[in-house]
């Protein structure tokens, strides 16, 4: 199959909006219940987070554009899909397969997942390999308290993702030809895996995730370029050897497995140095430009992790 290049969007297509000024008030008793969003909208359950220390001094994306402007193929190519596409997905009922070099494999509800961990609320910089950035208040959980609960083994080093494939209700998914070879794929090193940054997001803006968002579960990695952030997970696997994923297999000089976020480190057809900021009202086309940070400002907390690695090289 030939490499497939994601689509450029010009920036004059993005559409700016007002800054979402006013935090919203987390209202508790339904952290179990999952809504359907409805297509172009974050139409969810109220979902009780914790506050955490973990949040970027920095204006929040308008929720409007965290949930109309975003990339899940499964729905589409073009950043208006999954919120235009995403209408007749059902997040409910779902259960996620964790197993491999575990002493203790599981099947879990998502209705286990929402009463077992204690979902907290984690602003994070989420940087696009694209070059445009958003500050997002995620709602959710480490991926290590559910490695914890299966207990990995010790020759286990890797962390394996799958997403979900129902092409009756991900039109992506459906037709002659496919761009990628479903099911979507990607994985972590265990360390990075269990970093305290890394968390399995259930909500956004105090809301149960949307369709178009990942729902109801999605990886979320603030270091790394955000095609790491696997979305609409079904299966989670602990292994030995490091795992395929799906960017890096349809083009492997563009996207490593790594995927740290590196301004010194091009992509072969844009700049990494800098970044547009969506939805913050600023600049010609609805965004300002940035400068972009090392591991996307999140280098105190992760660069031991690299430690003596080439990184122009392990991209």
């Amino acid at each position: 199959m030939a490499a497939f290049r994601p689509p450029h969007i010009p920036a004059s297509e993005i559409t700016p909006h007002g800054v979402y000024l006013s935090r919203r008030s987390l209202i508790g008793g339904a952290a179990g219940t999952l809504a359907l969003a409805a297509a172009g909208e974050a139409l969810g359950a109220p979902l009780t987070a914790k506050p955490t220390d973990y949040k970027v001094d920095e204006k929040l994306t308008p929720k409007k554009d965290v949930t109309t402007y975003n990339n899940f193929y499964e729905f589409g190519t073009d950043k208006s899909d999954p919120a235009a596409n995403s209408g007749k997905f059902k997040p409910t009922p779902w259960t996620v397969e964790v197993g491999g070099l575990v002493a203790k494999p599981q099947k879990i509800a998502i209705e286990d997942i929402m009463k077992s961990f204690t979902v907290e609320e984690r602003i994070y910089r989420m940087r696009c390999v694209e070059a445009w950035s958003m500050v997002i208040p995620w709602d959710g959980f480490p991926l290590s308290a559910l490695l914890d609960r299966v207990e990995p083994l010790g020759n286990a080093k890797y962390v394996a993702f799958e997403t979900v494939v129902r092409p009756e209700e991900m039109p992506g998914q459906s037709g002659f030809f496919q761009s990628i070879n479903w099911p979507y794929v990607d994985g972590l090193r265990l360390d990075e895996a269990r970093n305290p940054l890394t968390i399995l997001a259930t909500g956004l803006y105090g809301e149960t995730l949307p369709n178009q968002n990942g729902a109801p579960l999605r990886l979320v990695v603030p270091w790394k370029y955000g095609f790491k952030g696997i979305k609409s997970i079904v299966k989670i696997t602990l292994t030995e050897k490091q795992p395929p994923c799906t960017w890096n297999i349809i083009a492997s000089n563009e996207y490593g497995f790594y995927a740290n976020v590196n301004p010194k480190v091009d992509h072969p057809r844009w700049s990494q140095a800098t970044e547009r900021r969506i939805g913050d009202g600023g600049g010609l086309f609805g965004g300002s430009r940035k400068e972009t940070l090392p591991f996307n400002g999140y280098g105190d907390q992760v660069a031991s992790l690299y430690a003596g690695m080439d990184l122009t090289k392990n991209f």
